[in-house]
């Protein structure tokens, strides 16, 4: 019996089912940790992990569904149901294309999920979590994402979290004149303080990052008065601050709820996956403390102007899943294809061998004989051929298996045997015409 190809299962815990307590218990140590993890569950030949501030994802590939289940069920088990949304294999892909879009994003449009999409992709490809499944899944979801952004007006307004978390500041606090602190210097800490540069008139900006180094290149981003220091100097930062935004990658919290204790009025917005600043902050006097959680009425206005261009946005994923389902579809049928391809080839170069041996032919007389061989092959395999195509879109593969039993009863015996394809798929040359006939 033919073998399907692979079949992608995923599990997704994201910020519109659950707390960022619940994302944080579903992700792994890393991405590339996670992707090790997974290519060691039964069954599993592939793997991919997305973790954001605002997501977990695991996908995996399987020959069995219900080995692709078992295979992400770890990452899910401390993590309540109604947090989980499980996928099968088309669920899989059409997520995968709305994430990379901006469509699943707490700031829809928002362009870091994007180069997070793309990182995910290069740590699955150095943990060799990558094969011809989730390659082209992913690949796909990239192209998806750039044309999301350059074809509509999805990521126009507020398209990131730290322009966000500035917005939200906005509203709770006068930036004039105020001091600013942003803790971290990742992508989104950087946003943040390049938001604070770009819409407000801040005195000064400070910038605390476990690396210095790292701290002091953010610094040199702004045009706004601005200096960089060490996590050791929070405790006096904090004590100057009006604003900060924290967006560090820190799995325990940075700062202890007593080194607030005298800073005085401060908002603080806290975007780090898991939270930066503890809970207990929340009931220190004078300090308003706002997290992922509280992002969601900040991009309410954002949303709805993106009405339009999410519609937009929609349309290019169900384009585009279709032919990423007709891509693996046809995939499918080139391998069975190819398979017949070499029964028929042994099958000529046998009786081609016997004819020939009996007959007393020059060599314009051969090739007339092999071209008639050639010719009769091609004319035999035509109809076969568009029978097989279809039945692989249709997903029929009992019409498949019966057609390759009919070509060659051994198939049998053999999973995939070796194909007269070359390493990029194509048939050989002579055989051409036949196989692009339908393209």
């Amino acid at each position: 019996m033919v073998k399907e190809p692979g079949y992608i299962s995923g599990v997704s815990v994201a910020h519109q089912n659950c707390s960022v307590e619940a994302i944080d218990a579903a992700a792994a140590d890393s991405q590339r940790a996670g992707v090790d993890s997974l290519l060691e569950a039964p069954g599993v030949t592939e793997a991919v992990v997305l973790q954001t501030c605002n997501r977990s994802e695991q996908y995996v590939v399987t020959e069995d569904p219900a080995a692709g289940r078992a295979a992400l069920k770890p990452a899910i088990a401390d993590v309540p149901d109604s947090a989980v949304v499980e996928m099968g294999h088309e669920e899989s892909l059409r997520h995968l294309l709305r994430v990379a879009a901006g469509l699943e994003s707490l700031v829809p449009g928002e362009d870091q999920i994007l180069g997070q999409v793309r990182d995910a992709y290069e740590d699955a490809r150095h943990a060799d979590g990558l094969g011809p499944v989730l390659d082209e899944a992913v690949t796909k979801a990239i192209h998806v994402g750039e044309r999301a952004r350059t074809e509509t007006a999805i990521n126009e307004g507020v398209v990131s979290l730290g322009s966000a978390a500035v917005e939200l500041a906005e509203r709770e606090c006068d930036l004039d004149a105020a001091t600013a602190l942003v803790i971290g210097a990742g992508e989104i800490a950087t946003l943040a303080a390049k938001a604070l540069d770009a819409r407000s008139d801040v005195a000064h900006l400070s910038v605390a990052n476990r690396t210095v180094p790292h701290a002091e290149h953010v610094a040199s981003m702004v045009d706004v008065s601005a200096s960089a220091m060490g996590l050791e100097e929070l405790p006096s930062a904090l004590d100057r601050a009006d604003l900060v935004v924290s967006a560090t990658g820190s799995p325990e919290p940075i700062v202890e709820p007593t080194t607030f204790e005298a800073t005085g009025e401060t908002v603080v917005v806290d975007i780090g996956q898991p939270r930066d600043v503890p809970p207990a902050v929340d009931a220190v006097p004078d300090v308003a403390v706002f997290d992922l959680d509280d992002l969601e009425a900040v991009t309410a206005q954002t949303r709805a102007n993106r009405e339009a261009a999410a519609a937009a946005v929609e349309d290019i994923v169900e384009d585009e899943l279709v032919h990423l389902l007709t891509r693996y579809k046809r995939s499918r049928a080139d391998d069975v294809i190819s398979t017949m391809y070499e029964s028929a080839e042994r099958v000529k170069a046998r009786e081609l061998e016997q004819a020939l041996a009996s007959m007393d032919l020059d060599d314009d007389e051969r090739e007339v004989v092999e071209a008639m061989a050639d010719s009769l092959v091609n004319q035999l395999l035509a109809a076969p051929t568009k029978s097989l195509r279809d039945a692989a879109e249709a997903d029929d593969w009992d019409t498949i298996d019966t057609a390759l039993q009919l070509f060659d009863p051994d198939f049998g015996d053999e999973e995939f045997p070796p194909s007269v394809a070359s390493a990029d798929g194509d048939v050989p040359e002579r055989f051409s015409g036949l196989v692009d006939a339908d393209d």
